[in-house]
């Protein structure tokens, strides 16, 4: 059977979308059963040639059961990345939720206390350095004198710091060691990135089969597929803007180079600058043009660049 593929972003909101798979799924992954679970998508969005980008950030308000039978109220908060370049965002929006006075709540004598958080990373490539693919960063307590660990929690810890689960998508295999592993792996990529992807649904625990039929269901939506179209131009669209920008600095470099041998040879410091200028300038024409031949929206180009759009419009019909 045919599920749609989860590492594409539409997709895997669509997933989580269902309450019901979302609090299974998290559940595994965090090793705590989620008794509550209310879906709070935060989505940022940006335009590139007409087309809008858009970045999801799943946010989730939580209450979990701990081993002893209590309740916990938490935030887990999901980010999904294709690129490493990607974590200066996670790290913006990070510092988001910990300064987010709505992951606060009240007490009965009026003080506020910060939500504990948890984080999920979905990382669409290889930490280079580690192997597993799923990873557990769990905080423990430890008294330095001793070396001891102490089992007590205080607010003031539990407030400023938190646990991270990180997944590497890339090193998902088929051949699952345990059952986190076997439902994860459905977002393995081995035959390549492809709108779809063939499983048996034998493959996976009985319990979690839900989570396969939600991806079945998503692979016959129309809107689901036309979004990973979108999804493919964007992407190929970043790499090549990538490969301009690359190219842009590279040409910028030369330009100065080239201003700062002639102002040289003309032993002014005017002739200097005014060489610097020129060939800073035609940097920027070239890598303009060079946008221009690839057809990139105008204002994109200026971005790239730095120069005007009638300066770009200029270029275009010259």
């Amino acid at each position: 059977m045919q599920i749609a593929n989860p590492i594409y972003d539409v997709v895997f909101k669509y997933l989580l979308d269902d309450n019901r798979v979302a609090k299974k799924l998290l559940s595994l992954i965090i090793e705590h059963e989620i008794v509550e679970l209310t879906l709070c998508p935060t989505e940022i969005r940006g335009d590139m040639e007409g087309r809008t980008l858009t970045v999801y950030r799943l946010d989730f308000s939580a209450t979990i059961m701990l081993e002893n039978g209590d309740r916990k109220n938490v935030i887990i908060e999901i980010q999904k990345a294709k690129f490493p370049t990607d974590i200066m965002r996670f790290r913006k929006y990070l510092g988001n939720r910990y300064a987010d006075k709505n992951n606060c709540y009240t007490d009965e004598n009026g003080r506020t206390h910060a939500l504990p958080l948890i984080t999920i990373y979905f990382l669409g490539h290889h930490l280079p350095q580690i192997e597993a693919p799923i990873i557990k960063v769990a905080r423990n307590y430890t008294d330095c004198i001793s070396g001891k660990i102490i089992e007590q929690c205080d607010e003031f810890i539990e407030s400023l710091t938190h646990d991270s689960y990180v997944i590497q998508i890339p090193r998902l295999k088929h051949n699952s060691k345990n059952r986190l592993e076997q439902v994860l792996s459905i977002f393995e990529q081995s035959d390549g990135v492809n709108h779809l992807l063939n499983i048996n649904e034998e493959d996976y625990p009985k319990e979690y089969r839900e989570v396969i039929r939600r991806l079945i269901k998503a692979a016959s939506e129309p809107q689901v597929r036309t979004t990973m179209d979108v999804e493919d131009e964007i992407l190929a669209e970043l790499e090549n803007l990538e490969r301009l920008i690359a190219g842009k600095d590279q040409a910028v470099k030369v330009a100065r180079e080239a201003g700062r041998v002639e102002g040289k040879a003309e032993g002014k410091a005017e002739g200097k600058a005014e060489g610097k200028a020129a060939g800073k300038a035609e940097g920027r024409e070239e890598t303009a043009l060079n946008c221009i031949t690839e057809g990139m929206n105008i204002n994109l180009i200026s971005k790239i660049t730095g120069l005007g759009i009638l300066e770009i419009e200029k270029l275009k019909n010259a």
